[in-house]
């Protein structure tokens, strides 16, 4: 892990803090809420976090995710076809809160659903719902830097983190606008493209991270193309990642066995996974 100070206060950045001093790095499963069923969530997390995760990410179902690939989109499609929405993501939340404190949880996702959100509540009530539901960073997808400052305020005064993705094109400029506003951690995009891409160059990785450093002073987790344990410790130890995220190849695993067999071959993945990223050399 770099040698930054990760000083922001709650969960995520208490859980980042335990990880540098033990010399480890975050593994960050990312799953859709509401799939495959509508009620399993919060038993699916359970797993993931029995199995190594340090951090969870849930998919907020959306209409038009445009920077997923068919992957993605099909688990969101077939969540909002299970009733699964933005009220029902809450309250997956809740329902695992009840039985875990500790781990992080990140919402990941589109600003259509927050916005008509407030708009059927009233203004901020989904950062105050999410907060009270136990919600601790939110990454939204199409909110750039420039546009978020009245979210970022909301989510600052509930002790929430604002989240955001930066990319192989993202510019030193672009880098230090997202750093002004960024709290938590920042995602690195390490692919051109969408969700679900396999052609992961864990060098161009290497090479990206100490650019990215330099203009962002949290920790940074890499995500797109990471589909296996070994590519896992790679990106984790030869690239240096502060954290590892998987998405694709677990919604691929939930789609392709059903029920509880989805749920242990998630389980098991990360277990791998989360060996291979503790063993050194």
């Amino acid at each position: 892990m770099s040698e930054t100070s990760f000083a922001q206060p709650g969960r995520i950045a208490r859980t980042f803090a335990s990880l540098q001093a033990q010399g480890r790095k975050a593994l960050i499963p990312f799953v859709t809420s509401g799939y495959p069923d509508a009620h399993g969530t919060p038993a699916l997390m359970h797993a993931m976090r029995a199995a190594g995760a340090d951090i969870i990410e849930l998919g907020v179902p959306f209409s038009d995710p445009s920077a997923d690939g068919t992957t993605i989109q099909q688990a969101s499609d077939a969540a909002l076809a299970n009733g699964v929405g933005l009220p029902q993501v809450l309250a997956h939340v809740r329902t695992f809160r009840q039985r875990d404190m500790d781990t992080p949880v990140v919402l990941m996702g589109y600003a259509n659903p927050i916005e008509r959100y407030d708009q059927l509540r009233e203004s901020g009530a989904f950062v105050r719902d999410a907060a009270q539901a136990g919600v601790d960073g939110l990454l939204v997808v199409d909110y750039p830097p420039e546009e978020a400052q009245t979210l970022q305020a909301q989510l600052r005064a509930h002790g929430m983190d604002l989240i955001f993705l930066l990319a192989p094109t993202s510019t030193a400029a672009r880098m230090q606008q997202i750093n002004a506003v960024a709290s938590g951690y920042v995602y690195y995009v390490s692919l051109k493209g969408v969700t679900g891409s396999k052609a992961l160059d864990t060098a161009q990785v290497a090479q990206a991270l100490p650019r990215i450093r330099q203009h962002v002073k949290l920790p940074v987790g890499v995500g797109f193309g990471i589909r296996d344990a070994d590519t896992a410790k790679a990106i984790a130890h030869q690239a240096g990642a502060d954290a590892v995220v998987i998405g694709s190849r677990l919604i691929e695993l939930l789609r392709d066995q059903p029920g509880q067999a989805g749920v242990e071959a998630v389980a098991s993945l990360l277990a791998q996974m989360r060996c291979a990223m503790d063993t050194k050399g």
